[in-house]
């Protein structure tokens, strides 16, 4: 139990139903309409409706793109939700830029949507869903995490 406090000082049952809750949404999501949750391709609907690019025209995004832009909002409204009731009274501090933010959230979704997926798709929907190139992605996101994170510290970035 003394290990459980070491890595989750603040505890870990709000964790537990942060997955559960997670893990239940996209259960019911695909029980009802067999769609995958994942979020690169609410990136790529979300551009369809700006970009002529063939890519971004796709049916799979034209056709699917309003009910993931609720899916899309739905994530950004529960972290607002969190932000304003789940912190009791305790600010969220960060000392990154609005536009840094920004421009990652941006960069980042370019990239899971070259890559062919974002870490939610395959590490909640594609594992969950026994699907081996899910298993090469997760795999790889978390190689990278784990390399890039020592290479940051090692250089002093945190």
């Amino acid at each position: 139990m003394q290990t459980l406090a070491h890595w989750f000082p603040n505890g870990w049952v709000h964790y537990l139903g942060g997955g559960v809750f997670i893990g239940l949404g996209v259960s019911l999501l695909f029980a009802l309409t067999g769609f995958i949750g994942g979020v690169s391709t609410a990136y790529s609907a979300f551009w369809s409706w700006f970009s002529k690019w063939p890519h971004f025209q796709h049916p799979k995004f034209v056709s699917t793109r309003n009910w993931r832009m609720f899916y899309g909002l739905g994530m950004i409204l529960g972290a607002v939700v969190y932000l304003e009731v789940g912190l009791h009274g305790h600010p969220f501090v960060t000392a990154v830029p609005a536009w840094q933010l920004a421009a990652g959230g941006v960069l980042a979704g370019f990239g899971a949507r070259m890559g062919g997926g974002c870490t939610s798709g395959h590490g909640i929907c594609g594992l969950g869903s026994m699907q081996l190139p899910s298993l090469v992605a997760v795999c790889t996101f978390l190689f990278t995490a784990i390399v890039t994170a020592h290479v940051v510290r090692a250089a002093g970035g945190f």
